[in-house]
């Protein structure tokens, strides 16, 4: 099941003097009666500068600050496929100053964990859906292609020839390329990095042969030539790059790769609060400003209620869960 159709089954309040007059303005008593949010708010992104969850946390984040007039403060915290940046929101305060945008891994980091240090659904607060985005395949001057039927023909040649890469084992791009290689039955050789610059440099240097990244993650190199786009994972072609076509245009019919982003907080975070940023949210992923911003970097605006994002995370665990058992990994960190 893709995220569109998850969505389909499945805040902030104004800032300034208007917010005053709301009678559903909320007050907090550690906040010594000053309306919600009365200080800066830390987003945590639980993986480093220039990741897709990165490119959409600053500009969401920018809208948040200019509206409310209280800082949101990007807080980069990679390490252990998002275990790292989710433990640091778990355990905070649940009054609405610590949130994370988060993406499929902060499922699968859970689920490949020996001893996995938080529940992916059960320690956090579901806020809301933020973002929805193909994977994009691309390849590097080490693969000379020129359409995704030529990349298929030429690993089918060599199987355990060329290798994949991705963000390391159980990733968001560890799952697209091995769904991607389960969908048109090549072989290669899986090579996990840590650092996104680093995949950069083993792909201009020839070593990584293809990847499929969502697509705001590569968006910033793809204008270099260097790296190449050949397909996209979506269901349409891509606002940001029109002249790449899906994959199912391209030779594997209704094949799909996307992935998804959204906020979560601390368990515990009263409703009021998950009600107001889920409502600012909302309100700011309808203007054109943000949604054109999020189409240029190669993501779509997409929004929903709490409950139907906790259920998108739901389903989306059962179908990871089932991914993960089809190719057989085991945990890892």
């Amino acid at each position: 099941m893709t995220l569109r159709h998850l969505t389909l089954v499945a805040g902030f309040l104004l800032a300034g003097p208007l917010a005053a007059q709301d009678p559903s303005t909320l007050r907090l008593a550690q906040d010594s009666g000053q309306a919600y949010p009365a200080r800066p708010i830390r987003m945590v992104v639980p993986f480093p500068a220039g990741a897709a969850s990165d490119f959409l946390a600053r500009v969401l984040g920018q809208k948040l600050t200019d509206e409310w007039r209280q800082q949101i403060v990007v807080d980069n915290r990679p390490g252990a496929g998002g275990l790292i940046g989710g433990t640091v929101v778990a355990r905070a305060s649940p009054d609405g100053y610590t949130i994370a945008l988060i993406g499929q891994p902060h499922l699968t980091a859970a689920l490949l964990s020996k001893q996995p240090p938080w529940d992916p659904l059960k320690d956090f607060s579901h806020v809301g859906l933020v973002a929805s985005m193909p994977n994009v395949l691309t390849v590097g001057p080490g693969l000379q292609v020129q359409s995704l039927s030529d990349l298929i023909a030429q690993v089918k040649a060599k199987p355990g020839y060329y290798n994949v890469g991705s963000a390391g084992m159980g990733s968001s791009s560890h799952l697209a390329a091995e769904m991607f290689n389960a969908a048109a039955g090549l072989q290669s050789v899986h090579v996990p990095f840590k650092v996104i610059g680093d995949i950069f440099a083993e792909m201009y240097g020839g070593r990584i042969h293809y990847y499929l990244f969502p697509l705001p993650a590569v968006m910033p190199v793809l204008k270099d030539g260097k790296i190449r786009a050949v397909a996209t994972g979506g269901r349409a072609r891509a606002v940001a790059i029109p002249q790449v076509p899906t994959m199912s245009e391209a030779g594997l019919p209704g094949f799909v790769s996307e992935t998804y982003f959204g906020l979560l907080g601390p368990a515990g975070m009263p409703k009021q609060i998950i009600t107001r940023i889920n409502a600012e949210t909302v309100k700011q992923l309808k203007t054109e400003d943000l949604k054109t911003r999020f189409q240029n970097g190669g993501a779509d605006a997409a929004s929903s209620t709490p409950e139907e994002f906790y259920k998108i995370q739901q389903a989306e665990q059962a179908r990871v869960k089932r991914i993960i058992q089809d190719i057989g990994l085991k945990p890892v960190f």
